[in-house]
């Protein structure tokens, strides 16, 4: 469920965000874009690196360990509950869209706007190709699907292995942040070592989604001041009486609004109530908050063997009376 009215980032694609990889890392990117009101879709073959693993034991949270089956059931139900669309399909080419050209009104043809040629044609294996106008890389098979993005080649190094010569995609090629000198295009994974952590892979993932949030928010002609993103919330108690006031929050705004800025009053002014609704949405009530708890509880019911289930429901039961007995 989207928390906040953030506009599509466009029109002009299928999708505002592909994300290439269904593991910790690109379901961690897309709960973040998809939560944001990113129209986001997410390509898994199904055969995540993560699924190499015979057991996982420190991915924080789980403190018996976690199986891998039950917990990518958890990262793809999440990824769909914040509104991503999975696709389980393997993704062979990600190429540049062409703009197009405008027809001669001379010739009878009606006018047709060029495109900014700015996006992304996605080619699956299976299914149709679509476009998107960002698109996140988050799968460890070799990047091939990428090559001819780079004009420079710089993605990929060449290695010396016993006298023959080899390419690989360049683990270092993207900033800490995911950005590429690609526009729209980011890395997840493949990177550094520290991605055969599980733990770490999510957590890039989660950096990544949120560069991407915040580079579609200055797009959109936010300051730099003002294209921070976080997504959480708040108890409403925490809300006084001073900051329900939206004329409070409208002062802050402007605050940070640097002097020199490009946009209209009007501009200004859509961006400032946007950011206000997002801020004030952000404070739950206390029985709003009770609610999702239980509602995260069964949630996580889902998952768990139903046998497991009733035999501590039965133990609970038993102890219950027990107790009862006793007093």
């Amino acid at each position: 469920m989207n928390t906040t009215t953030t506009p599509r980032d466009s029109t002009e694609y299928d999708h505002d965000v592909v994300i290439v990889g269904g593991g910790p890392a690109g379901c961690s990117a897309g709960i973040f874009t998809a939560r944001d009101g990113l129209d986001t879709v997410i390509f898994d073959r199904g055969r995540s690196s993560i699924q190499r693993c015979a057991h996982l034991e420190n991915y924080l949270g789980f403190p018996g360990g976690i199986d891998i089956e039950t917990l990518y059931e958890l990262m793809h139900d999440h990824a769909e509950e914040a509104g991503c669309n999975i696709v389980t399909d393997l993704v062979e080419s990600v190429e540049r869209t062409q703009p197009v050209e405008s027809a001669d009104p001379a010739d009878g043809d009606e006018a047709v706007e060029p495109t900014d040629g700015g996006g992304f044609v996605v080619t699956p294996q299976e299914g149709p190709q679509v476009t998107a106008r960002r698109v996140v890389a988050a799968t460890r098979y070799d990047g091939e699907y990428m090559r001819g993005l780079d004009d420079e080649a710089a993605m990929f190094e060449v290695h010396d292995h016993d006298g023959e010569e080899h390419e690989h995609f360049d683990k270092q090629y993207a900033e800490c942040d995911g950005t590429t000198p690609v526009d729209g295009l980011y890395i997840a994974a493949p990177y550094g070592e520290t991605g055969y952590q599980t733990s770490m892979a999510a957590g890039r993932g989660a950096r990544v989604g949120i560069t991407l949030i915040e580079d579609g928010r200055r797009e959109r002609g936010y300051p730099e001041a003002l294209a921070n993103h976080y997504d959480w919330v708040r108890r409403e108690t925490e809300l006084d009486d001073e900051w329900r006031d939206r004329d409070r929050w409208r002062e802050l705004f402007h605050d940070r609004v640097p002097d020199e800025h490009e946009l209209s009053e009007e501009q200004l002014a859509e961006i400032r109530e946007r950011e206000i609704d997002r801020r004030l949405a952000t404070y739950v009530p206390t029985e709003e908050i009770d609610r999702r708890v239980e509602r995260g509880h069964r949630r996580l019911l889902d998952h768990i063997d139903d046998d497991l289930i009733l035999e501590t429901a039965r133990k609970i039961e038993t102890d219950r009376r027990t107790t009862a007995v006793d007093n």
